[in-house]
Parts: structure tokens; sequence; C-alpha cells
């Protein structure tokens, strides 16, 4: 939380036991030891800032009635040279706490002086954190959902940083396995129909367009030199050739949409450098594998897995799942990340708890794993969903959306249900430039913002150095619960990254805006005491700064004109 706010709650709970202890020490209570109680903000501010529930959580320690509690505390209270400028008691017992304007004040000069770091806060203790998401197969486009687990990761990684987290961002890249075997298969199919008739493509391979005009630039270039090679060497070269072309794809796609990487990890990294097979020769000598049918199995049940599962089929190849096990042992083990986060589509589910339960077996604590399940997508225009299919090579790709809506639009929208919500994507309200659209929304009280502070420079009124007797002017309602909001910034960062949601930092700012258009409508800054408007100024301020730090996190535009 900010430091005002860790100082308001610090200041509180200190008054509350010196209150109690004098109550104590005169006879007004029994002598007891204190256990700890709550401070949280009611959902209604006009019982007070602060809600103290400490007279109900002693009433078995002291053996009287809660509200006979709360009154001997109430009568010893000390509230000199600190935050809280009044209190009540209300109902059975509840102590309920009223901030002095000096709170409000320091809360406003405190944004100003931060700036960009507002929000910013050591929660996380820098410990090491590693955010995969996208990780799409480099076999084809990227589509609608691989868009919501970009904005999605990305954002995560933004706002686990901004909670004091060491955050890297990581891309696997499955390079390897039957979905590149299938790549091939597919791209070979292509390549011969170019030179041969009757050349049919199986159900289950690629149709894309993409491997169409892979194999057409391979022919360009060797014509029809490989059609009477070997399968083998054929399917090697147009694998050799067009993997690379989409590897540079993604990566040129996913920076469009303003997502960059600090590591692309090859998969078959994990195969040439005997990582994998040293996997299987691990879970071998945990004791937690056995042979069947010249297979071997996992012992999964062992770990409260419903079945166990294959690690190596009886040909002797490993199964896809070894080369994620030795991926995650990697990140936390070999890289020593003191946490991995995963970002998956829901389809996921059943995968989670085996490989927590192979890392388990490894001897590393599966806790360190996190994965978030993500829900699909629909894209909607005029009230209809839109389908296409993906088999059919037309499905909806990453870069087909942001061609038609804006990159903002795009980012915010995907960020505005939690990870596990089903969501529709409104094409038509993402390129609409009114208040409906909530990226707009936000985005237009930013410049609003920057538009008042304009005109009024352009008319010879700047804003001076604030003063906190000026801050303390600030007594209207709107002012108040506007900068209540602004002060609750860095514990809304510090909620997302503990949900791994960045949706509440978009409710945060939309919410925002609103108060300040609330703010705005209710309180003049032009045309009154010099005082009050260098005041209203500095909030103006205050609160254009905080919503172009949660613009940043989101890694969306703050325009200051629209």
């Amino acid at each position: 939380m900010s430091v005002i706010v860790t100082k308001a709650k610090e200041q509180i709970k200190n008054i509350i036991i010196d209150a109690t202890k004098s109550a104590m020490n005169d006879g007004s209570l029994t002598t007891a030891e204190l256990t700890d109680f709550t401070i949280e903000v009611p959902s209604n501010r006009a019982h007070g800032d602060y809600a103290i529930n400490a007279a109900m959580v002693w009433s078995r320690v002291f053996r009287c009635a809660p509200r006979q509690i709360a009154e001997a505390i109430v009568n010893h209270l000390n509230c000199e040279d600190s935050y809280i400028e009044k209190c009540e008691i209300a109902g059975p017992g509840f102590i309920n706490l009223y901030l002095s304007q000096k709170y409000y004040a320091e809360i406003v000069a405190d944004t100003l002086e931060k700036g960009a770091d507002y929000g910013k806060s050591n929660y996380g203790e820098g410990k090491r954190v590693l955010v995969e998401f996208v990780s799409a197969n480099p076999t084809g486009p990227m589509h609608i959902g691989n868009a919501r687990g970009g904005a999605l990761g990305d954002c995560l990684a933004a706002v686990m940083s901004a909670a004091g987290y060491y955050t890297e961002r990581e891309f696997y890249i499955n390079d390897a396995g039957n979905q590149i075997n299938k790549f091939g298969l597919s791209l070979d199919l292509r390549y011969l129909q170019l030179y041969k008739d009757g050349i049919e493509m199986p159900e289950d391979s690629y149709h894309g367009e993409d491997i169409i005009a892979h194999a057409k630039a391979f022919a360009d270039i060797h014509g029809e030199s490989f059609v009477e090679k070997s399968e083998q060497e054929r399917r090697k070269a147009l694998v050799e050739f067009a993997l690379p072309k989409n590897i540079e794809g993604l990566e040129r796609d996913l920076l469009k949409y303003r997502i960059k990487y600090d590591t692309w990890f090859r998969e078959s990294t994990l195969h040439n450098n005997g990582e994998a097979m040293r996997i299987i020769e691990l879970l071998k000598e945990s004791g937690h594998t056995y042979t069947q049918e010249d297979a071997l199995w996992f012992k999964a049940t062992d770990f409260g897995c419903d079945k166990d599962f294959v690690l190596v089929r009886a040909n002797g190849v490993p199964t896809y799942v070894v080369p994620d096990i030795a991926y995650h042992y990697n990140k936390l083990v070999t890289r020593n990340f003191d946490k991995a986060i995963d970002i998956l589509g829901a389809d996921h589910h059943g995968y989670v708890p085996r490989l927590k339960a192979a890392l388990t077996a490894l001897g590393v604590d599966a806790s360190r794993l996190d994965v978030v399940l993500m829900q699909m997508v629909r894209l909607v225009r005029d009230g209809e969903v839109i389908k296409a299919s993906k088999r059919s090579g037309k499905a909806i790709t990453l870069v087909t959306l942001l061609d038609e809506v804006p990159i903002d639009a795009a980012r915010f929208f995907f960020n505005l249900r939690e990870p596990n919500s089903h969501f529709d994507f409104d094409l038509d309200l993402a390129v609409n430039e009114s208040n409906s659209n909530p990226v707009y929304y936000v985005q237009y009280a930013y410049a609003r913002i920057c538009s008042i502070i304009r005109n009024l420079e352009s008319e010879g009124i700047k804003n001076e150095k604030y003063s906190l007797a000026q801050l303390s002017l600030l007594t209207a309602p709107e002012e108040k619960e506007l900068i209540l909001h602004i002060a609750a910034l860095t514990d809304e960062i510090v909620a997302s990254a503990k949900a791994y949601d960045p949706a509440k930092i978009t409710h945060y700012v939309q919410e925002l805006a609103t108060k300040f258009h609330k703010f705005y409508a209710a309180c003049r800054v032009k045309g009154i005491d010099n005082d009050l408007m260098q005041a209203r100024l500095s909030l103006c301020e205050a609160c254009a700064t905080v919503i172009k730090n949660v613009l940043t996190l989101l890694k969306i535009e703050a325009p200051e004109k629209m």
C-alpha cells in the first residue's frame, strides 16, 4: 500500500492498542493479553474511513460486552498528531474512524512527488518470477486465444514487476515433437501437389494458406529438385526452410502487439542438451515409475492424480509430457526462479496436476508453479458471434484482429475480465469513439485533464508548487472520494499480482475515470479562490498521473489530445 496509507494504518493500530492499555491501567478494563484485530474500509464511507473490530475480538478476553469495551477504548483514545480526526462507536461495538484533511492532502502530495513511480511497492521483495505466455505452436499464425493470452500475460508481468517482483517474460517454442512432424507432412504434401496429381491432404494435417505459401516459396528456390528425394530429406528441408520464417513472424506480430520477451526458449534445446532424457532417469530414480507392455509409466496416482501416464512409449519415443516436465524443471531448478507462472488455455486443466505430480517426484516444491487457466474468447459483431474454422485455415488471427481494432482497445478489452471467465470481444464497441467504449472512456479522462491544464496555461494560469495547506482545502465529497481512490492504487496492484488478474487494474482505472468526471462536474477549477484553484489543479495532475501509470502498466497510450 502507499506510504501514507501504511502510515495511517500503523497509527490506527498503535492508537487503539495504546488506548486499550490505558483503559487497563486505570481499571476501565481488566488486564489481558491483546490479540490481532482488523482494520478495514467500510462499504459505506459515511460510516467512517476505517472500521475497527477490536472490541468484538476482545469480548472473550475482557469478559464483557463489545460495546462496553469500545466505549472504554474510545474514552482513552489520543489521536493527536495522527491522521484521525474523529471516531464513533457503531452497532454492537465497531469503532469507526474518520481521516483528517491532513491525510487527504498528503495522499495528493505523495502522488505528485512519486510521479511515474506512484503505485509501485516492494511487496514481492525482489523474488524471481518467470511468466510464460502465448507459446503458440510455430506451425501457423496466432489465433484469437493467443491474443487474449498475450495481453493477459504481458500485463500480468508488468503488474508483478510494479508489485516488487523481479519479472521475466518467456515464449516457449514447440519446435520438436508431433506438431513439427505434422508441419513437415503438411508442407511435404503441398510441395508435391505442385508437381504431382492425386496428392490428398489428410484431415488432421494443416490446411492453412500459410502452408501453401511456404511450399510455393520453397519451390521457387529449389524447383522440383526435392520431388525425387527421400521423404525424410524433403520434409527436413521444408521444415528448416519454413519454421524460422514462422518464428520470425511470431516475434514480429507480438512486437506489433507491444510484447517483447526476455527469452525465446526452444523445446529442441531440451532434447539436444540431454535434459529431457535426464528427466526420465531422475523419475526412474525417484521410484515412481514402472514398466507395463514395454512402456514406461509414471505413478501419478501416488501424488493424487486420477490415473498414471506414459513417459516413454513402447517404441522408445518419449511422450510430449517429458520435455514439458524438463522445461519446468529447467525454470525452477536449473535457472532457479522462485515462481513460474504459465498462462494456458482452460483445456489444460487436466495437464496441470500431472505436471505438478512429476515435479514433486523430482523433489521440486510444486507450489512454485502456478498456472492461470484462461477461458475462450468469442468475437462478436452486430450482436452475432463470428464463427471460423481453424482447420480450414480461416481462423481469425492476432494479425487480422489488430488490422481491425486499435491495439489499445485489444489490450484493454482482453483484460476486462478475469482469466477464468468466458469473454465476448465486441468488435463494434472496440472501434467506437464514445464513452461506451471503456478504453476510450479512460483515455478521454486523461486527455480532458491535459486539456484543462493546457487551457488554463493559455490564460496565464499555471499550477504553482502546491502546499499542504492548499491541498487541505479539498473537502468536497467528490474530491475526497477521488483522493481515496487514488490512495488505493498500490493495494490494487498488489491484489492484482496476488490474484494473477490484471482485470483488477482495468476496473480500477475505469472507476478512477468515473470519479474524476464526477469531481469535475461538481467542482469548478477556474474562476475560484486561487488557493482552492491550485489545490484542484494539483488533484487533476495527481489523477492524470495515476491514469497514465495504470495505462503504462497495460502498455496502452495516454493521449494528451483526443
